[in-house]
């Protein structure tokens, strides 16, 4: 009837017109915030400018080379000024993130906590630090997005526990750094701020999840910097732009407070691969300092679920030979030729030196990859992950990944019979309560195997690859199965840190050319296309100790970084 032609016309209508409304609204929501963060720009200009007509003589390249250890120092005796310091890395991470578009927002209360802790009687050991922190740690008055738009709502009431502690060790907090949209990604792009640039090269991809605080500090607009990590997500960055940084035991330092929600999105808490809050700097003395004054008893007071375990100086400083499991392949997926080439002459250089270098295998990488790790995060085929991309607004890095949770069960199906096991289990339904309740068992008895494993051997720490050099960007997205070199740690919550140790040379190029990886298959040969064209960036390799041990990995990292250098 004509009647019903003409409701259902209108309701045709009203669907679109709210559907385009709807649209709308996120567009603004969207451009609302890149306008936030362009106006904090032009403060952070406007404040650097009138410090500059205070103090016309300010030597910024001789302060912006000291490492953080003689930073701190000149700091503590008076003889380098807070606010010199302060505006000098700012002035540096202006034209840093004009290259990489590293900053998510500046913090422009870091003005006002600079006059406050000049005022302390007590200064903390890190007292006068600029430091940056990644996008979803929380900050009070400052929105904690992980470059999701439903999250453009609600700035953060209450800074988290690690910002509190490094306020009160005298840090001043001054910039958040971008990250992928969802953070499930070792890229660092998302629709609202946009693709994050590599310092070292702008073709590369600075990494990622924590990758804005990678590009930063490498650029020089930051000398320490806290990052988050849940599979590789310190550490990829540290390697891809060339820092040290360290994914501490979880719960080593506190993770209240911090949009955790937005990582574990599809696993029942506690989530059985947890995340971990850790520095990155340029070098590993600045990872010590920055866990000393971490682990304080204010950090205890805080959060009474962290450990109250003070940093063991001793253990850092210890100069015992160590014996050193090693391997260049975790039999997974097969890294470049110039990572492989790092891990071997770092364990000739530590067997010069006197330590024990010992041939290790971890056990069933694979299984680790296909069983364990993803299905720790998609346990419900990955509904709630594609409940965060609010409007379909989804970066072209994460289509694929986000296509793969579209696909219907029977597709699905059909897709595991012919795509690689990560594949499938990225794109695996929904299990039950009680399959999930296995898992953990899985998790937890893959664990004390692989202690076994290790403790059979007498090993104080491992020596392995890390996955680089950096890649060129857009081919992140596409070759989620290249880092189990860094998942593993993840699953097995250990401390694991990277050093850089190479640079990819000519020869590793023409190297690369007769790479074929394991079977040559297209994952193999995208991998071979994401790191040509490397010659001159870093490769790093990875330090890992057992659970609570995060000292004698740095004490690790520190030996293998005394002993490249010398070389």
């Amino acid at each position: 009837p004509p009647a019903a032609l003409a409701l259902l016309c209108a309701s045709v209508t009203a669907l679109a017109v709210w559907r385009w409304l709807d649209k709308q609204r996120i567009q603004w929501k969207m451009e609302e915030a890149r306008r936030s963060r362009d106006q904090g720009v032009k403060r952070m200009e406007k404040a650097v400018q009138r410090f500059r007509e205070q103090v016309s003589r300010v030597q910024s390249d001789d302060i912006l080379s000291l490492p953080l250890v003689e930073l701190a120092r000149r700091l503590q005796e008076g003889s380098l000024a807070p606010a010199t310091v302060l505006y000098t890395y700012i002035e540096k991470a202006l034209e840093v993130s004009q290259q990489t578009n590293c900053l998510r927002h500046f913090i422009p209360e870091c003005e006002e906590l600079l006059q406050e802790i000049q005022r302390r009687k007590e200064k903390g050991l890190l007292y006068g630090v600029p430091i940056s922190i990644k996008d979803h740690i929380g900050h009070k008055g400052h929105l904690s997005t992980c470059g999701l738009v439903q999250f453009l709502n609600a700035p953060v009431q209450e800074d988290s526990v690690l910002v509190k502690v490094l306020k009160r060790q005298g840090a001043i907090p001054f910039a958040l750094t971008n990250v992928p949209q969802s953070l499930f990604s070792y890229d660092c792009s998302n629709a609202i701020f946009g693709q994050t640039l590599s310092p070292l090269n702008h073709e590369k991809s600075p990494g990622g999840s924590s990758g804005g605080e990678g590009a930063l500090i490498a650029g020089g607009g930051s000398i320490l910097g806290i990052g988050s990590d849940v599979g590789g997500s310190i550490r990829l960055p540290s390697s891809f732009c060339g820092l040290c940084g360290l994914k501490p035991t979880s719960d080593r330092l506190s993770v209240w407070y911090t949009c955790l929600l937005k990582v574990h999105v599809g696993s029942p808490p506690p989530p059985p691969v947890p995340c971990a809050l850790g520095p990155m700097a340029r070098d590993v003395d600045s990872l010590a300092l920055c866990m000393k004054a971490l682990l304080c008893e204010e950090m205890f007071r805080l959060d009474p679920t962290v450990p109250p375990i003070p940093f063991n100086e001793e253990v850092y400083l210890s100069s015992a030979a160590l014996r050193i499991g090693y391997y260049d392949t975790d039999g997974y997926f097969p890294l470049p030729p110039c990572v492989r080439r790092a891990v071997r002459e770092t364990r000739d250089a530590l067997r010069a030196a006197g330590h024990e270098l010992v041939p290790f295998t971890p056990p069933r990488v694979h299984y680790v990859m296909t069983e364990l790790f993803l299905k720790a995060f998609f346990a419900d085929g990955g509904r709630a992950f594609l409940d965060l991309f609010t409007g379909n607004i989804v970066d072209p890095g994460l289509k694929t990944q986000v296509n793969c949770y579209k696909i219907p069960t029977l597709g699905k199906k059909l897709l595991a019979l012919i795509l690689k096991p990560l594949v499938i289990t990225m794109i695996s339904i929904c299990r039950s309560v009680n399959n999930m309740w296995k898992h953990q068992h899985q998790i937890m008895a893959y664990r004390t195997e692989f202690i076994a494993t290790w403790r059979n051997l007498g090993l104080d720490v491992v020596l392995c690859p890390v996955l680089g050099p950096a890649f060129t960007l857009g081919y992140p997205g596409r070759l989620l199965t290249a880092i189990s070199s860094t998942m593993l740690y993840n699953v097995l919550n250990f401390p694991a840190g990277v050093v850089p140790v190479s640079r990819v040379t000519e020869a590793d190029e023409e190297e690369l050319n007769l790479y074929r990886g394991y079977s040559d298959d297209p994952w193999d040969r995208t991998l071979k296309q994401a790191v040509r064209g490397g010659v001159g960036l870093p490769v790093a390799v990875q330090c890992v100790a057992l659970p609570w041990q995060e000292e004698l990995c740095l004490r690790f990292m520190k030996e293998v970084e005394t002993l490249c250098r010398e070389k």
